[in-house]
């Protein structure tokens, strides 16, 4: 099974730069976009074979998520159940049999911190809606975060200390969410692997430097470790300042 999650920060846009080439050429089973940007009606893809689920933001043109899937989930459900988090269109949950697939665009704490303070209420919510799931069955979680884990995830982490995305404390949340049974698929098969990144500012030539930052992620529950096959990085693929991300499971094994 091959699951594919990429921020296109504008799928209109993204479309007009080669998003539905790289979807056929791909033949993912599951594809998860974030950041689509647009509102009900505001485009019609035609893709065959595949179930399309959205969530769109009351503000249009903001944020937004989409899941388009070969295979029928038993229930769909947008947001996280709560009024507060639930405007801006950032989660959509599949449930499948053997599993739960969460797709996740996770608020972004803005310049000079100006929401990190409820970054911090979403992410223990969202911790908890993940927990809650996990509890059921697996979870395969995937999305643009808006967080470098670690040091070896981001170019310059000297200098972005106190810069969103590279908080302690929003580091120390995805530490949370790890340490209550998930695993970072990237690392789990390059532990070690340096200018890896998913994202990369449209200043200062920053992609064609490599200057970027790994923030799009696939995580699992950890036990089911076992079924892993692969994971990966497209930074070929243009179309927006993220690229795409993907992860293989043998679906026999969760």
């Amino acid at each position: 099974m091959k699951l594919i999650s990429w921020n296109v920060n504008g799928l209109r846009a993204c479309v007009n730069k080669g998003f539905l080439e790289y979807f056929k050429d791909m033949d993912a089973d599951m594809f998860c976009v974030q950041e689509t940007k647009l509102q009900e009606g505001q485009i019609d893809l035609q893709l065959e074979g595949y179930e399309q689920y959205w969530n769109y933001a009351v503000k249009k043109g903001y944020s937004g998520t989409a899941i388009f899937t070969k295979k029928r989930p038993l229930s769909v459900k947008y947001g996280l159940g709560d009024d507060e988090h639930d405007q801006e269109g950032r989660v959509i949950t599949l449930e499948f049999e053997k599993f739960y697939l969460v797709n996740v665009y996770t608020p972004n704490s803005q310049r000079e911190l100006a929401r990190l303070d409820y970054r911090m209420v979403w992410e223990d919510v969202f911790r908890e809606y993940i927990k809650k799931l996990d509890s059921k069955k697996p979870v395969i979680l995937c999305g643009d975060l808006n967080v470098a884990h670690k040091e070896i995830d981001l170019k310059n982490p000297k200098s972005n200390k106190r810069n969103a995305g590279f908080t302690d404390e929003e580091r120390g949340k995805i530490t949370d969410l790890l340490d209550v049974g998930f695993i970072d698929t990237f690392r789990h098969f390059y532990p070690d692997k340096e200018g890896a990144y998913t994202w990369w500012s449209y200043m200062g030539k920053a992609r064609e430097r490599n200057a970027g930052w790994r923030i799009d992620y696939f995580i699992v529950s950890k036990r089911i470790k076992e079924s892993l096959i692969g994971a990966d990085i497209h930074p070929h693929v243009y179309g927006s300042d993220h690229c795409p991300v993907v992860l293989e499971v043998d679906e026999k094994r969760i």
